[in-house]
C-alpha cells in the first residue's frame, strides 16, 4: 500500500512540474521579425499612446477630405501590402493615412494590459483625426476597423464624410438575436473552406490560454509581448486561411501582431455603451462590401445597412473576408467609384 501511494505521490509531482513548465516555461516561433518601413512617422497622443503611421500625400489637385484606413483585428498592424493597395487613391487627390493602432505593428505597447479597451482606440483615433486637421475624413474600415469606426461616429458623426465598411464585423457590445435571418439566395453567399475555430484548435496551447486567463481576470502579462506577438503572428498565418474563399491564396504570415491588444479589447466589448441610438438615421454615405465567403454573418452586415439609411451593398465574388487578397483590382475599383 505504502508502495503504491509513494508511486501515486511521485505520478502527482510529475505531472504538476509538467503542467507548471507548460504553463511558465516561455516558447518560441519560428514566425517573421518585425523590420523597419522608411515611411513610417510618430504621433504622441494626450492619453500617452505612441501610434506609428503612414501617410501616402495627395498628388495634384488635393481632396477636401483625407482617408484613414482602420484595420482590422484588434491588434492587426499595417503592412506593405495595404500600402501599395491604398497608394493609387493618393493619385485621386486624397492624402491617405493608415496607423497601427496602439499594442501593435511599430506602435508602443501598453505596461498595463488593462489600459487595451475598445474606448481608448476610440479615443485615440479622436485624437488622430484632430491631428490631420482636416473639417472631415474619410474612413475605409475593415473587420474590426468597422466596430472602431461605429464607435467613432457615434459621437463625432459631423466629422465624417463617408464610410466604407469592408467585412465588417458586429457592431458592439453585440445584442442578442432571437432571430437568425437568411442572407438573399440572389447574393449566392457561401461560409469559407477555413474559419477562426479551425485556426485557434490548431495554434492554441496550454500556455497560450493561460496567459490570456491571466490577463483578463488579473491584469497581468504572464509572458512578454515579445514572445506573445511572436505567437499571435503564428496564429494569424492560420486565420490567414479563413479570410479568403481559395485557401491557397492565403497570405503569408507577417509580423506585428498585437496579441494583448487583441485579447484584451475583445474583453473590453461588454463596457461599451451601446451606439446604436446614434448611428440610427445618420445620413452618412455609407458603401458595404463584404466578400462572397466573408466569415462574418449575415446578421451583422444587415445591422450595418438597417442603420444606415444612405447605403449601399456590394457582394465581391471569389473574395472571403479580406476582399483585397482575392480581387485586388475588383476591391480598389469599387471603392474608387464610390468615393470619386
Amino acid at each position: 500500500m505504502r508502495k503504491a501511494i509513494r508511486i501515486i505521490s511521485y505520478v502527482i509531482m510529475i505531472s504538476v512540474v509538467i503542467l507548471a513548465l507548460a504553463v511558465f516555461m516561455p516558447r518560441t516561433y519560428d514566425v517573421p521579425s518585425p523590420g523597419k518601413r522608411e515611411s513610417t512617422r510618430y504621433w504622441n497622443l494626450p492619453a500617452g499612446s505612441r501610434i506609428a503611421y503612414t501617410l501616402i500625400p495627395a498628388v495634384g489637385k488635393k481632396k477636401p477630405y483625407p482617408v484613414i484606413f482602420l484595420q482590422g483585428g484588434p491588434g492587426g498592424p499595417i503592412y506593405d501590402k495595404n500600402i501599395s493597395t491604398f497608394a493609387p487613391l493618393a493619385a485621386d487627390g486624397y492624402d491617405v493615412y493608415l496607423y497601427d493602432q496602439i499594442g501593435c505593428g511599430f506602435s508602443d505597447r501598453l505596461d498595463h494590459v488593462s489600459d487595451y479597451t475598445a474606448d481608448r482606440h476610440k479615443r485615440d483615433l479622436e485624437e488622430i483625426v484632430k491631428k490631420i486637421g482636416a473639417e472631415k475624413v474619410i474612413f475605409i474600415a475593415q473587420s474590426w476597423g468597422a466596430i472602431l469606426s461605429t464607435l467613432y461616429i457615434a459621437d463625432n458623426p459631423d466629422k465624417v464624410a463617408k464610410v466604407i465598411f469592408t467585412g465588417p464585423g458586429p457592431i458592439q457590445p453585440k445584442q442578442a438575436q432571437t432571430v437568425l435571418s437568411k442572407a438573399p439566395d440572389s447574393l449566392h453567399l457561401r461560409p469559407p473552406v477555413f474559419n477562426n475555430r479551425d485556426a485557434n484548435g490548431k495554434t492554441q496551447n496550454i500556455r497560450t490560454r493561460a496567459v490570456a486567463q491571466c490577463a483578463t481576470l488579473f491584469g497581468i502579462k504572464l509572458a512578454s509581448d515579445e514572445e506573445m506577438d511572436a505567437f499571435q503572428t503564428y496564429l494569424n498565418g492560420q486565420l490567414s486561411k479563413a479570410i479568403v474563399c481559395d485557401t491557397s491564396k492565403a497570405p503569408q504570415a507577417a509580423a506585428g501582431g498585437g496579441f494583448y491588444a487583441q485579447v484584451m479589447t475583445v474583453y473590453s466589448f461588454h463596457e461599451l455603451t451601446d451606439p446604436r441610438p446614434k448611428l440610427k438615421g445618420l445620413p452618412i454615405p455609407v458603401m458595404i462590401m463584404k466578400g462572397q465567403c466573408d466569415n462574418q454573418k449575415w446578421d451583422d452586415t444587415q445591422e450595418y445597412l438597417g442603420l444606415f439609411p444612405d447605403h449601399q451593398l456590394v457582394i465581391i465574388p471569389g473574395a472571403g473576408h479580406s476582399i483585397s487578397v482575392e480581387q485586388p483590382e475588383l476591391y480598389l475599383r469599387t471603392i474608387r467609384q464610390f468615393l470619386n
